[in-house]
């Protein structure tokens, strides 16, 4: 939301409490239906929606409720079509439903229970946070508070903490909260659903607010300790970061204005120049949205929450925010204190367009492969140049165009002026092998920001491949990782248990002796030593997937001395601009495989400067 309904008004976000509210709204958008049978389709339909357009559960779960309102359908028979056109390869009743394994579908589990998820949010979740469900005597009244699920950072005087508290009645670990009067707070919270707040009070040596949350049938819990600013504060701007908001008061006694450090973020905005004033937020707002501030502003009049998402011009691009306000009242319902969150949530509304955008493509499979492999792993259409390098790439897909597979690469200039190029495969095809190739690569180029080590690099895909290989035992993976320095005219590479680049120099090609290094999520604290050469103008690289040289009717001998040929062939024919050839030539070897092709050669850049200088003469 773009403006805020009073104009001196101030925000208040209270971390913690705001944070956990949304994490409890986030839980209970996943809640589960009643009827296993029908849930578990449509948790089916969920995954396959999100595999496809590489998107969070979440968005795909709205996603196919709006489809299912829009059509008139009910989600189960919505869940049924997209299963039938997504998932080719097998029927509902011959498997078991896929789970969510990092945000994607995986081809053996089914989705954690709820409360699972419950505890999953608060593992991630800073501070003190829990949740507890209530035993009630036969008159409805709180007897009891038991701890269902804790923050990692939750304890109790009895020196309990996290998991340990699971099962743990609070009556026996603050044995005068009973009497206190906190909990006929959360008996009010219990019975109307209406967040509240307890405190401060003094526990201990501290002071404590309290601040809960009806979550199903219990009460999601936060403390915050008021003496410890300075840990408190630290984990506060940690929450922003992750989270993409910044929060907000708005004083109407005093008039006072006061935004957090990432608000500033998110608008783009000099914090030297204080907060929006209203004439500015409102040149911000895009005008097409008018009519759902209006109604955001009518709701927050009767005294209702705003949780509305606008758009809003910043910087020459479109943001999506979300704002999420209310307002401490007086007792005619006059607001007196506005405080709230704005997040950006640009990806998640981009999300919903690819979304929207694979629902148009449902009909047309081939199609719809297409696209999807284009989405995650887009192939420019012309060779790619980088200070002191050209760089072309080829995406030769399987016979099977319907399903997606894992092969993939990376090509990208770091700060330092080089270029980090990488080629790697996930075995099998589909959702699974295409989410694991979309992770693994997103997860280099992130790497990459903190060194650029190949075998650094290769390790820490190693640690993160074991991760998700202890959900999914089957996954195995390979890749290349190298790093050209222009000034040196040297490139530095590792592997892991992949096929070995072929260097073309003096017009012949051979492959390069690899250094040794185990396939990816085998040996958990595997190391990967780097090996160098020189790389000087006439030279190619080859970087390329199994695909290319191996096939079930001849060895990789053989295909490999074919690649060679052809390499050489390639170079012979155009010497001077060898790659167009060299990709145009080369043919895959199994047509039940992926092959991912890279071919990089040094430029000085002197052949575009003379084409420049003779365009300008023109």
């Amino acid at each position: 939301m773009s403006r805020l309904p009073y104009e001196g008004d101030r925000f208040f976000f209270d971390p913690g409490g705001a944070v956990a509210q949304a994490y409890a709204e986030a839980v209970g958008s996943l809640r589960p239906n009643p009827a296993e049978a029908e849930r578990a389709i449509v948790e089916r339909a969920v995954g396959l929606l999100a595999g496809r357009a590489r998107c969070r559960v979440a968005e795909a779960h709205r996603h196919l409720l709006r489809m299912a309102a829009d059509q008139r359908r009910e989600p189960l028979d919505v869940a049924h079509g997209v299963i039938r056109q997504l998932d080719v390869a097998e029927t509902v009743a011959e498997r078991s439903i896929p789970p969510l394994v990092n945000g994607f579908p995986a081809p053996t589990q089914r989705f954690e229970p709820w409360l699972a998820v419950v505890q999953r949010v608060l593992d991630v979740n800073p501070g003190m946070c829990g949740y507890l469900t209530a035993e009630r005597d036969a008159t409805g009244r709180i007897t009891d508070l038991v701890w269902a699920a804790a923050t990692p950072e939750a304890s109790t005087p009895d020196g309990l903490r996290g998991s340990q508290l699971i099962g743990r009645r609070a009556s026996q670990q603050f044995p005068a909260a009973a009497g206190s009067g906190r909990w006929d707070v959360y008996q009010g919270v219990l019975d109307t659903g209406c967040p509240a707040a307890v405190g401060p009070f003094r526990y201990g040596d501290g002071h404590y607010t309290v601040r809960a949350h009806r979550l199903g049938q219990g009460l999601l819990l936060h403390w915050t300790r008021h003496d410890q600013a300075g840990p408190s504060a630290a984990r506060v701007q940690g929450t922003e970061r992750l989270a993409n908001l910044g929060w907000g008061e708005w004083d109407l006694i005093t008039g006072d204005i006061f935004w957090s450090e990432h608000l500033y973020r998110i608008y783009e905005r000099d914090p030297g120049l204080g907060p929006l004033s209203r004439d500015e937020s409102d040149a911000l707002a895009v005008a097409e949205d008018a009519p759902l501030i209006r109604a955001a502003l009518e709701a927050f009049d009767r005294s209702a929450q705003v949780d509305v998402t606008t758009r809003v011009r910043i910087g020459g691009r479109v943001k999506f925010l979300r704002t999420v306000a209310d307002a401490v009242r007086d007792t005619a319902g006059r607001p007196l204190r506005i405080y709230g969150i704005v997040q950006d949530v640009t990806d998640r509304e981009n999300d919903s367009r690819r979304l929207a955008e694979v629902e148009r493509q449902l009909a047309d499979e081939h199609e719809l492969a297409g696209r999807l492999q284009r989405i995650i792993l887009p192939i420019p259409d012309g060779p790619i140049e980088f200070p002191g390098l050209k760089v072309a790439l080829r995406y030769l897909p399987a016979g099977r165009e319907s399903l997606v597979g894992g092969d993939w690469y990376q090509a990208t200039r770091m700060r330092d002026g080089s270029v980090l190029l990488a080629v790697g495969d996930v075995a099998g095809h589909g959702t699974p092998a295409a989410t694991t190739m979309a992770q693994l690569r997103h997860a280099l180029r992130a790497l990459a920001v903190a060194t650029s080590d190949p075998g650094v690099l290769l390790g820490q895909l190693n640690r993160l491949t074991c991760e998700l290989e202890r959900e999914n035992p089957e996954l195995s993976a390979t890749a290349v990782v190298a790093r050209f320095d222009p000034h040196r005219q040297e490139i530095v590479w590792a592997q892991a248990g992949h096929p070995p680049p072929l260097l073309s120099r003096a017009g012949h090609t051979s492959p390069l002796e690899r250094p040794p290094g185990p396939m990816l999520g085998v040996v958990d604290d595997a190391v990967y030593p780097t090996s160098r050469l020189p790389f000087h103008i006439g030279d190619v690289l080859l970087l390329y997937t199994d695909g290319l040289v191996e096939h079930r009717r001849r060895g990789l001998d053989d295909g490999l001395a074919q690649v060679m040929r052809t390499v050489d062939e390639a170079v012979r024919a155009s010497p001077q601009q060898p790659l167009a050839q060299l990709l145009a030539r080369l043919r895959r070897a199994n047509p039940d495989d992926d092959t991912c092709i890279l071919a990089a050669r040094p430029v000085t850049g002197e052949t575009r400067d003379l084409r420049h200088h003779l365009l300008r003469g023109l």
